[in-house]
């Protein structure tokens, strides 16, 4: 079944099949390289590294534990008040301060502060913290996550762009060792 210009008909549908599965395999591998290639290429933002105020020193008397809240620096314009990181301030002799994040270590929900009892407790699962974050009772195997902070001109600042996880203790612990 050949033609005059000697291309057949089922040769002349094989080719154009074998065009557009190309067409198709070029559309589909363009975003899976991009996703494969991303985290070699990809920007951190702006405000990853920075670091942000919580405010004058005046807010946190000594001896207290204060709840403050900040703008997280990594926001899109619809996140809104998501975008209002809370976390307590201890200030423990106005000389040493500790930031601590507000989620459970457990499973990351919000912690209370009781004065009465000088303990972080968390509603979800009952676990309890004492006031300098270390784990008093309950589900979590750790203390509360702890913001890197820095006082500069009379007000307290945290790096607030990474946000402390488990992941960062691990690292701190094992400084310079390399594994194996």
């Amino acid at each position: 079944m050949s033609t005059e210009n000697g291309i057949s008909r089922r040769s002349m549908l094989v080719k154009l099949g074998v065009a557009l599965n190309g067409i198709v395999g070029v559309f589909l591998a363009v975003p899976i390289a991009k996703y494969l290639v991303s985290p070699v290429t990809r920007e951190r933002k702006g405000g990853y590294d920075s670091w942000l105020s919580l405010g004058r020193l005046e807010k946190f008397p000594a001896g207290e534990t204060r709840l403050a809240t900040y703008r997280n620096p990594i926001v899109n314009s619809w996140d809104g008040q998501t975008g209002d990181v809370p976390c307590w301030v201890r200030n423990v002799d106005n000389s040493t301060y500790q930031v601590f994040a507000i989620n459970c270590a457990h499973l990351g929900c919000p912690v209370r502060w009781f004065p009465q009892s000088n303990l972080f407790m968390c509603p979800c699962h009952g676990g309890a913290y004492y006031q300098d974050g270390s784990r008093a009772s309950g589900p979590p195997e750790r203390g509360l996550f702890q913001y890197s902070h820095k006082i500069e001109d009379g007000e307290l600042f945290i790096k607030a762009g990474e946000m402390p996880t488990p992941g960062r203790a691990a690292l701190a612990t094992l400084g310079d060792s390399k594994c194996v």
